[in-house]
């Protein structure tokens, strides 16, 4: 490539009015660090800049420049022997093909995509913990470098973090409460950084005081979750390696989590969050395969019930259906929304619970037996929660 192409591809990216994508790939001769970069302008409080994000096998660096260091930092990418650039701008498409020559091939075209606004750096701060800022609780977990980034490998789940935590925010049950400190209890927590996460959240950024506690049958997990406990100085934050059916949580939850618990586990975090009376349950279920066992086909639902797949999510809709109408039940106000993108996870399906309303409102109970008798299924959280249910005189 010649220094002419050089020049324009400078001059393009700086062009305030029209620069809106440039993407370095490939190399020649095995002499990069990097397998990709990629530059676009961003504003940051109100300025703006060039971002550029470095791609190896397994990370990226993300840093912005603005005036004179961007220059340079763009004439640095320049002048490597990268063996690809494509510029985009709202006046066209170029490509940059360069062969092992050093020849430069060009071809331009009109625009494919619409232009979009460089990206406005500070909409970070409106997600309930932000990524711009170094945290040292984040830093500890795992979620953000030494230096205030938030690692490659963990923006899916920092993503499913907060967009988890605007749905907790949306119950507006948060504040109401009658006691400090509030109890979280999160079941079937794993690598609990949803649980440290929304602890984090609570105390520190909403100054609501709560303290928590995490099970899984995963030991070496939860031993690790209280080494972070330890190390942090958090004297309020414990972890118990048991199945969820047998923990007997130390105080009654306010809050009681299960995200991804697979199978029955679901409904165990359930059961336990309407016995103690939590005032928040949020599930997002995993796989579901007790109630697909006692699926049968039956009139009109056989074209569905013969492919393996639709029995399938057949069997998930019910399942979660039956999830839904029995907390509803048992007195909790209950929606079923969407987790996160199903670009993110398959399993993206939460059912969101707050205690209001009475317990066996009748319309409820008649749409559930109705549904169970059609079905002639019984959902494990009925066996879970069938003293309560029947204490109440709610099932036929």
């Amino acid at each position: 490539m010649t220094d002419n192409y050089r020049e324009m591809l400078q001059q393009a990216a700086l062009d305030e009015a029209t620069f809106v994508h440039m993407t370095f790939k490939g190399e020649i001769g095995g002499a990069l660090p990097w397998r990709m970069v990629n530059v676009r302008p961003v504003q940051i409080k109100g300025s703006r800049h060039l971002q550029f994000s470095h791609f190896t096998a397994k990370q990226d660096i993300t840093k912005n420049y603005a005036g004179d260091e961007a220059i340079n930092h763009l004439r640095e990418l320049l002048a490597l022997p990268f063996h690809s650039i494509h510029l985009r701008t709202t006046l066209e498409e170029l490509n940059v093909q360069i062969t092992k020559k050093g020849k430069a091939i060009l071809h331009r075209s009109a625009p494919i995509k619409p232009h979009v606004e460089p990206v406005e750096h500070d909409r970070w701060k409106d997600w309930p913990i932000p990524a711009s800022l170094p945290d040292p609780f984040l830093q500890k977990i795992g979620i953000q470098t030494s230096d205030g980034r938030i690692r490659a490998d963990m923006q899916d789940k920092f993503a499913q973090i907060n967009e988890f935590l605007k749905l907790l925010d949306h119950t507006g049950a948060l504040t109401t409460f009658d006691h400090s400190p509030i109890h979280i209890l999160d079941c079937g927590a794993g690598s609990a950084h949803l649980t440290f996460a929304t602890y984090h959240y609570l105390n520190n950024i909403r100054q609501i005081p709560a303290n928590l506690s995490g099970v899984d049958t995963n030991a070496e997990l939860m031993a690790r979750s209280n080494t972070y406990s330890h190390e942090l100085g958090l004297g309020d934050a414990c972890f118990y390696a048991s199945p969820i059916i047998q923990h007997v949580p130390e105080h009654a939850p306010d809050i009681v989590l299960a995200l991804h618990a697979c199978d029955t586990a679901t409904d165990e975090a359930l059961a336990l969050g309407v016995k103690h009376g939590a005032g928040i349950i949020m599930t997002a279920p995993c796989c579901h395969k007790h109630l697909h066992q006692q699926l049968e086909s039956r009139a009109p639902f056989e074209p569905v019930m013969r492919h393996g797949i639709l029995k399938q999510r057949m069997g998930d809709i019910l399942t979660d259906s039956f999830r839904a109408l029995l907390l509803r039940i048992m007195g909790y106000k209950t929606d079923v929304v969407e987790f996160i993108s199903s670009e993110h996870t398959g399993r993206n399906l939460m059912i969101r619970a707050v205690k209001k309303t009475a317990v066996g409102e009748a319309a409820f109970i008649q749409e559930y037996n109705e549904l169970k008798a059609f079905w002639g299924v019984t959902p494990y959280l009925e066996t879970l929660l069938g003293e309560r249910l029947m204490l109440n005189s709610i099932l036929v």
